[in-house]
């Protein structure tokens, strides 16, 4: 029994007393206690990889921020990691992968039907121990990339700023590009299937490079997959969050989840005209915001939440928290949309 279910109850468009509220990378450096946890270990991957430090982060928002939901603390780049293809973490400058896939030669590499439990059995276990820790506080979120944001960076090796390699194989190697989005997909099903039996009450899929693909091209190489991953998933509670695909946000509309991210450049009035009346909405207050004054945060917050004109929303940033922000101005932001007067509520 969870004690505040207001997440799950957004998300299934169920009565809410008040709009829920979490924060992308909530679990991260915008917190002292996290960063003393990290200085104790040896970088990134160990405290993605040692359940004990991955729970003790992803607890730590719910303690200190008073968030309406926990995100288990991990990382996207495990999935091509358990297909074989490891990757390193490198301070200030993001992940590394030694190899590449970019041919056909370089995909019969990577190791086929593997056994996701065992290989991710850290992200599992990690997700036990935190329901145990929540003690039913709140909802536990589980997470993995969506396929063309995890195909990028198996091609590219890297972050980048136009994804040129990846894109290019969508042109000059269609089929290749298919077949490991094929591949990365049947992964992230099992993956996926793995956390919700391991406890975790909701998924989001984070298609991070969803908004450098035209829109034919997102819907061929993009929502396709996302799509199988969502009917591979019936009666679960999952948001698609695909930064930058504005284009496409009436297809992304027509998806079999319950709810949809929406980036700060995204219009919530055009979404919602856009977007199937069955479907909850979460976002999306420019991360930005945070910088400025309280009295700029609770204003711009406050105009955010009147332009829901529904229930069907679960209170986010567009992105994820920038590590700089004051937790201060994170905890601003939290209250006023708890504190937002119930005679303000739109109940349509």
């Amino acid at each position: 029994m969870i004690q505040n279910d207001l997440f799950l109850r957004a998300h299934r468009g169920d009565s809410i007393e008040r709009y829920p509220v979490w924060l992308m990378r909530q679990a991260g450096r915008i917190l002292p206690e996290y960063r003393a946890v990290r200085s104790k270990l040896s970088g990134f991957k160990e405290l993605v990889e040692t359940p004990a430090f991955a729970t003790e982060v992803t607890v730590q928002p719910v303690d200190l921020l008073d968030v309406d939901a926990a995100i288990i603390f991990s990382d996207i780049l495990v999935v091509p990691e358990a297909m074989g293809l490891p990757y390193q973490m490198i301070e200030q400058k993001g992940p590394w992968f030694e190899n590449t896939i970019r041919s056909q030669e370089q995909f019969a590499l990577l190791d086929d039907h593997i056994d996701v439990q065992d290989r991710l059995w850290y992200v599992f276990e990690a997700l036990k121990q935190t329901k145990t820790a929540l003690n039913g506080r709140v909802p536990l979120i589980g997470f993995a990339g969506a396929p063309w944001t995890i195909l990028c960076y198996m091609v590219e090796g890297k972050g980048s700023k136009t994804f040129s390699e990846s894109r290019k194989l969508l042109y000059t190697q269609p089929a290749l590009a298919h077949r490991l989005l094929q591949r990365i997909t049947d992964v992230t099903i099992d993956y996926l299937k793995g956390q919700l039996a391991a406890g975790a009450d909701a998924l989001q899929l984070f298609d991070s490079w969803a908004g450098i693909l035209g829109h034919d091209q997102y819907v061929e190489f993009g929502l396709h997959y996302i799509e199988q991953i969502c009917q591979a998933l019936p009666n679960t509670l999952l948001t698609v969050f695909s930064k930058g695909a504005v284009a496409s946000l009436p297809e992304i509309g027509e998806l079999s989840c319950t709810t949809i991210g929406l980036d700060w450049n995204m219009s919530v009035p055009l979404a919602r005209s856009l977007v199937l009346e069955n479907k909850t909405l979460q976002g999306n207050l420019d991360p930005c915001v945070l910088y400025g004054s309280t009295d700029l945060i609770e204003n711009e917050t406050k105009k955010m939440l009147k332009s829901f004109k529904s229930q069907r929303h679960i209170v986010n940033l567009g992105h994820g928290v920038y590590p700089d922000i004051d937790p201060e101005k994170v905890k601003v932001f939290i209250n006023t949309v708890k504190n937002y007067e119930i005679s303000n509520f739109d109940n349509a």
